[in-house]
């Protein structure tokens, strides 16, 4: 890892969020304030939510895992080449999936939810310190 990613890394943290996530293909536009995320593209509309929003959904399909959400709080924000490639392939090299949501400020992860105790061994170990502990 270059020099300059590992200090990148070193000064950036993550926060596991509270809560069960599921990602869900919908029929319609639902509530925004209570989820997480919609995406819309021209093909279908992804939603990410908790676990209790689930039956407020017009759901078409959903992921059959729960997964964890975790905030990734980048030290330079659009300027930290390697930083989503370092997080993604150290949980990669586990074995385990990962879904990946960008913000404008943020960067977040999913993983199921029986990884969450490894995928925090693996950010501490890259060097990320843990914002709040859960």
């Amino acid at each position: 890892m270059p020099q300059k990613l590992n200090e990148i890394i070193k000064k950036s943290a993550f926060e596991i969020k509270p809560g069960r996530y599921i990602y869900a293909k919908v029929a319609n536009f639902p509530d925004p304030k209570k989820h997480f995320m919609i995406a819309k593209d021209a093909e279908e509309i992804t939603v990410v939510t908790k676990e209790k929003n689930l039956r407020e959904l017009n759901l078409m399909e959903k992921n059959k895992d729960f997964y964890t959400l975790i905030a990734l709080n980048v030290s330079i924000p659009f300027y930290s080449v390697g930083f989503l490639a370092a997080v993604s392939g150290a949980i990669a090299k586990a074995k385990m999936d990962i879904l990946i949501i960008s913000t404008y400020s943020k960067d977040y992860i999913l993983v199921r939810e029986d990884y969450r105790g490894k995928t925090k061994k693996i950010l501490r170990a890259l060097g990320l310190t843990e914002k709040n502990k859960i």
